[in-house]
């Protein structure tokens, strides 16, 4: 009983999502902690090296996940295009845009029934995104843009919810990407 009071006391220092860094610095024994703090389901296991303060936190959105795990990160293409409204369509993967290298198919996580997968942007397409809770989101402009770089096309083009976007803008952020996705962009536009 005693053990869990401790488990329980050190997992208050941690926040709701946190690396084994973070837990070197508050128990002699990480490794030993994790898995105990595991086994009594105190927290879960994103991948190697990270973890959900699950018990004392919850679980956080997936958003938020998706920029923890390859910092820095915005959330980008389908999972935008459906958080501004501009598709009606569910997406079954969310997809961060980062300047990580550990990205690919392998690299992709589960999390909550939802496929996390990362991809690589060049730094100088890295903008175009707000601050939103605790993770970034791509603006609308920068979903269209980002969904035609890394998917060629726009999913459902005939039945996308275009109002929401600025074509002004649009625009403007797509001279900073390659010509094909300028000429990818939809007609209206």
């Amino acid at each position: 009983m005693n053990d869990l009071k401790t488990t329980m006391r050190r997992l208050k220092f941690l926040p709701a999502l946190f690396r084994i860094v973070d837990v070197e610095k508050i128990s002699p024994h990480a490794a030993v902690f994790l898995s105990r703090a595991m086994h009594k389901g105190l927290i879960s296991r994103l991948n190697r090296g990270n973890y959900v303060n699950s018990f004392l936190c919850g679980f956080p959105r997936v958003e938020e996940v998706a920029c923890f795990l390859r910092p820095p990160a915005y959330v980008t293409c389908e999972w935008a295009l459906n958080y501004h409204g501009i598709s009606l369509q569910s997406p079954y993967a969310c997809t961060a845009a980062t300047l990580s290298t550990a990205v690919g198919k392998n690299r992709n996580v589960e999390y909550q029934g939802v496929v996390i997968e990362f991809s690589r942007i060049s730094p100088s397409l890295f903008f175009g995104f707000t601050r939103v809770d605790q993770y970034f989101i791509a603006t609308p402009e920068k979903a269209v843009l980002d969904t035609l770089y890394f998917r060629k096309s726009l999913p459902a083009a005939d039945e996308l919810e275009l109002d929401a976007i600025d074509p002004g803008r649009l625009q403007e952020m797509a001279e900073k990407y390659p010509s094909t996705v300028k000429r990818r962009l939809p007609t209206p536009f």
